[in-house]
């Protein structure tokens, strides 16, 4: 059964993310490049887009602190789930490493393609057309493994972090960031939001340190940035409630009228301390 549910989530998430509504909205309005949760600065927001991507570079650099000398020349990274592969080129490009570049979506993965050898990092970053379920890679292959918001479309989420530590090297790190619920909110809480991202279900906090632990893990930590997360879809309900051209252009008016919806109520959800965001960390054993 959790085999079933791990291969329909594949399907729905694929299905998902090769949308044009779906495609379009990242691309024009969450980040462009770099299409995960970023961490902000007390500045006053002013700048649109350019400022939710330089709030996920602040993400990638506190990853990377947590994943420690496994970032340099010569070290692999996996990224899980990588999109546009915004988080790849900033490790590619600034520690040197080589990381292969995980993801369901061919739409994204052709994106991610382009952008690179408009980069010249296409010779340090593999792209990877599959499912983290079932990763296509040897024991033992890497230093790092870096996932962001990617875990929450697994149907088999345990699956996923055992995968994770198959591929790790001893003395590996596995580094993560996920949304996830509250412990104890209402079930109901975010239907609509899991409705619009096609989820099933969302884990806790709790959920993931103990299936760190469980499967040997030390050093586990997890950082709590829940604030960044209120402050991130705040700014894309802002973005929606008067659309860029390119936004307009790409995607459908139905769609634009869902994200107004929706986009507040994940916004209010973040508020109210019901969704929980921040960085997840631990060392192979």
């Amino acid at each position: 059964m959790t085999e079933d549910n791990a291969a329909r989530a594949t399907d729905v998430a694929r299905a998902y993310y090769d949308t044009d509504d779906i495609d379009a909205f990242y691309a024009h309005t969450w980040g462009g490049e770099d299409i995960h949760v970023g961490v902000y600065e007390d500045e006053v927001y002013a700048d649109g887009q350019a400022g939710i991507a330089a709030a996920a570079g602040r993400t990638v650099a506190r990853m990377a602190a947590k994943a420690g000398d496994g970032l340099g020349p010569g070290t692999s990274v996996l990224d899980l789930g990588s999109g546009f592969g915004g988080a790849a080129r900033r490790l590619a490009g600034e520690f040197g490493c080589r990381v292969v570049a995980l993801n369901i979506s061919e739409v994204q993965n052709t994106r991610h393609r382009e952008l690179n050898a408009r980069r010249g990092l296409d010779d340090r970053i593999e792209v990877v057309s599959g499912s983290f379920q079932d990763i296509p890679a040897p024991d033992a292959s890497f230093e790092v493994v870096w996932s962001q918001e990617a875990l929450c479309h697994s149907g088999d989420r345990p699956g996923v972090l055992r995968e994770a530590r198959r591929v790790l090297k001893p003395g590996g790190r596995l580094v993560f960031t996920d949304i996830m619920i509250a412990e104890g909110a209402p079930g109901d809480v975010l239907r609509s939001v899991a409705e619009r991202l096609r989820l099933t279900d969302f884990a806790t906090p709790g959920f993931y340190e103990e299936h760190l632990r469980s499967l040997g893990f030390t050093d586990v930590g997890f950082e709590d940035l829940s604030d960044h997360i209120e402050t991130h879809y705040r700014h894309l309900a802002e973005a929606v409630r008067t659309p860029s051209p390119g936004l307009v252009d790409g995607v459908s008016s139905a769609y634009i009228d869902q994200l107004r919806t929706n986009l507040p109520q994940m916004a209010a959800a973040c508020r109210d301390g019901h969704v929980r965001w921040g960085i997840f960390h631990g060392r192979r054993t």
